[in-house]
């Protein structure tokens, strides 16, 4: 008898180390996962009912109630000394009028926007904006708990944010795939807007890939004042689902409450719901927020190219017959592209196989993506499709685009982009040189003379430009710091213009 307690304690004890180890590894293994395979696990081991879509007699009551646990309430409070001054930027008051989630007082400003919870162990999308400089972030769950938020990452390129709450067990939204969204489905938003309890709108998605310029900080000056390099990410998908103030941040999920985007912005004349609401796709947010996780910041790939989306009239203008695709008028020095043979001129008509129809399309797919990954590009050059072969390169590389002497000397100075001539041009109008402007910048001389895009420099101060690199050396030629620039209209016209060099 003796024996077989003494069998049966070794039996149980051993159980419990065994019980420990498995624990021990799962945990770790649990770490290790994208946040899309922890919700694999989570479903396997948390089985529940299929959700069908009853978009026959529109009842959205099974995804509404799948959803709504775990959409939550994000209140943020702003020191009014956060910022130099206690005031805020225009950037951010351009932000207000697009959301409207934060309100001004004589003291601590206060914020309201929503988040989705997307791991049962606290982990919160939202947009950046909600919680950009935010001092104290307050998470108020649905069933009325509130638990202090740490943001563990965001990123205003792409307007996302991570958020962390302590605990476990916590609902959450299952991650759909944005990429097989169809223009006139039906869609919830989910959300706390005018900071009303979970509130649920339905409607339609409208439009896919939208680009509606809220992101794009091309024209925001730099410290020196020049203007700066546009990275952000535009791809938004269009719905007319009420999003209001506060809704920022909040699911959009399809009929089976999947979660398919991030509610981020509004088009309003007054800021509130006028009928068109945006939000960030899921599957570009998957990426994003796996990298928060993971290095506490987005680690991105580029190009290395900057370009022009084409319609009839730029087309006509740079003497393309091309209306689709993204014209490059920029290469940067060290790039992928410059690497894998991409010129100024080219058109990019394809990435992986997927036709571009707009800058969004582009964006997109590249935005998913790290540096070292590679993606293979069509391009047209003088009417021949190639294609090619390109690695993408860190952050880093597309810093050296505005910080070359050339750059700065343009951009100062005359304020656009330019891009080789191609054979019809030079044809046409019978010239062996030039560089066509593909972007008039504001605040520029360009733009202060109202010299068009599609206008043909052809010489500065005598010397002929056949690259941008010349532009800096034939200004400098000029005396008592005048340049003198032939041009030729995209009318035709012969143009003689003069300035100051500064």
């Amino acid at each position: 008898m003796k024996k077989i307690g003494i069998t049966f304690l070794a039996a149980c004890l051993g159980g419990a180390v065994a019980i420990g180890t498995y624990k021990l590894v799962e945990n770790k293994y649990t770490n290790g996962l994208t946040f899309e395979e922890k919700q694999k696990v989570y479903f396997t081991n948390n089985p529940s009912a299929p959700i069908s879509s009853s978009t026959g007699d529109l009842d959205f009551t099974q995804a509404a109630a799948a959803v709504t646990p775990a959409v939550v309430h994000i209140k943020t409070t702003y020191n009014a000394t956060a910022k130099e001054g206690g005031g805020q930027d225009p950037f951010q008051d351009m932000f207000e009028d697009f959301f409207g989630n934060r309100r001004r007082s004589q003291g601590p400003m206060k914020g309201s926007g929503s988040g989705v919870i997307i791991s049962d162990d606290g982990y919160i999308v939202t947009n950046n904006h909600v919680v950009d400089n935010a001092d104290i972030i307050d998470v108020i769950l649905p069933d009325k708990r509130s638990l202090k938020g740490k943001i563990i990452g965001r990123d205003a390129n792409t307007d996302l944010a991570l958020i962390k709450i302590e605990g476990k067990g916590f609902p959450i939204v299952k991650l759909g795939n944005s990429d097989n969204v169809r223009v006139g489905e039906w869609v919830l938003a989910v959300g706390y807007p005018f900071a009303l309890n979970t509130t649920v709108t339905a409607g339609i998605v409208s439009a896919k890939g939208r680009s509606i310029g809220i992101l794009n900080q091309s024209n925001r000056p730099s410290p020196d004042g020049s203007p700066q390099l546009n990275t952000a990410i535009e791809s938004f998908i269009q719905t007319d689902a009420a999003i209001n103030r506060g809704n920022s941040g909040g699911a959009l999920v399809n009929t089976r409450g999947e979660l398919i985007g991030i509610n981020a912005a509004i088009a309003s004349q007054t800021g509130n719901y006028e009928g068109y609401g945006f939000a960030i796709p899921i599957n570009l947010a998957k990426k994003i927020l796996d990298d928060f996780r993971e290095f506490g910041t987005v680690k991105r790939g580029y190009i290395g190219v900057s370009f022009q989306d084409l319609d009839a009239e730029r087309a006509k203008a740079l003497g393309v017959d091309q209306i689709n695709g993204l014209y490059v008028q920029d290469i940067v020095p060290g790039g992928g592209a410059q690497a894998a043979g991409i010129q100024q001129g080219d058109i990019l008509t394809k990435v992986n196989g997927t036709t571009i129809t707009s800058s969004s399309d582009l964006q997109e797919m590249v935005g998913r993506l790290r540096p070292g990954d590679k993606v293979q590009l069509a391009y047209l050059r003088d009417g021949k499709e190639r294609n090619t072969t390109v690695v993408l390169k860190g952050e880093e590389s597309v810093k050296t685009a505005g910080n070359s002497r050339s750059a700065e000397v343009v951009k100062k100075n005359l304020g656009a982009s330019f891009a080789p001539l191609n054979e019809t041009l030079k044809k046409k109008y019978k010239i062996n040189s030039g560089l066509i402007v593909t972007q008039v910048r504001p605040g520029g001389f360009f733009d202060q003379i109202e010299l068009p895009e599609g206008t043909i420099i052809v010489s500065i101060n005598g010397k002929a430009i056949t690259k941008v690199e010349d532009i800096e050396s034939a200004i400098s030629s000029g005396k008592n710091n005048m340049a003198t620039i032939n041009a030729i209209t995209p009318d035709g016209y012969q143009m003689r213009y003069q300035f100051q060099v500064r």
